[in-house]
């Protein structure tokens, strides 16, 4: 219950319905009282957190990437929380007992710049060997639009990129991986951005291999063009 001191038109301390009275420095104030949340750690709950905190710990390896692939969704939030709010969405899944990154669906470069054909990657000596198609004068893809090429270390939790490796017409670049990486799991992506940065490719994954070795396949080398790219 509260307690008036000083008549109606003074302060009080103490709850009053749902608004609580106090007193600091000879201050008087009032402050909504807090919602009492029953179940603050349902099972749903804890399941978007481990998604949250899984999709923050990957984009945050690549965030210079992300501020360019994500150049066209900065405009009312920041290219780092597009490409979280993105992933989170559309790229994270629960097994049952893990949450991980389904790595085929999601997109470091994301946007309406014509995408890549018919792209492959091959994985040796410390190089990661980029090949496609120059589809130039396809849509608004020009030859002079920058290869956007990353590798992403399943093992360590690391990515390394290169922002402009070639040009679109050069139908071919080369990522250097580090030493060390010869035996581990990596996601490999291509994207592409146009010459002056405005406009950005949605990136396709060229090789997602599980960390027991082997294939779990890649993109179709067609930037996985969804119904609506900007949607």
């Amino acid at each position: 219950m509260g307690t008036i001191k000083q008549g109606i038109l003074g302060g009080f301390s103490g709850k009053v319905g749902t608004v609580v009275g106090s007193t600091w420095k000879s201050v008087h104030y009032m402050r909504a009282l807090a919602v009492s949340i029953s179940n603050p750690r349902t099972e749903k709950q804890q399941d978007q957190r481990s998604k949250f905190a899984t999709t923050i710990n990957f984009v945050k390896t690549m965030t210079p990437f992300i501020r360019f692939g994500y150049k066209e969704y900065s405009r009312q939030q920041s290219a780092f929380n597009a490409a979280v709010s993105y992933i989170l969405k559309h790229a994270t899944k629960n097994d049952g007992e893990n949450v991980s990154i389904d790595y085929n669906k999601a997109l470091v470069t994301r946007g309406s710049l014509m995408p890549a054909l018919d792209a492959t990657v091959t994985v040796s000596d410390s190089k990661a060997a980029f090949v496609w198609t120059d589809n130039s004068g396809m849509g608004d893809a020009t030859t002079k639009d920058a290869a956007m090429l990353l590798a992403y270390n399943k093992d360590r939790e690391m990515a390394v990129y290169d922002i402009a490796a070639a040009t679109r017409a050069d139908a071919k670049a080369e990522l250097k991986l580090p030493a060390n990486w010869n035996d581990d799991a990596l996601a490999v992506y291509l994207g592409f951005c146009n010459e002056d940065v405005t406009n950005v490719s949605n990136s396709v994954c060229l090789q997602d291999t599980p960390a027991n070795g082997g294939s779990e396949g890649g993109g179709s080398g067609d930037g996985g063009i969804e119904d609506d790219p900007l949607g």
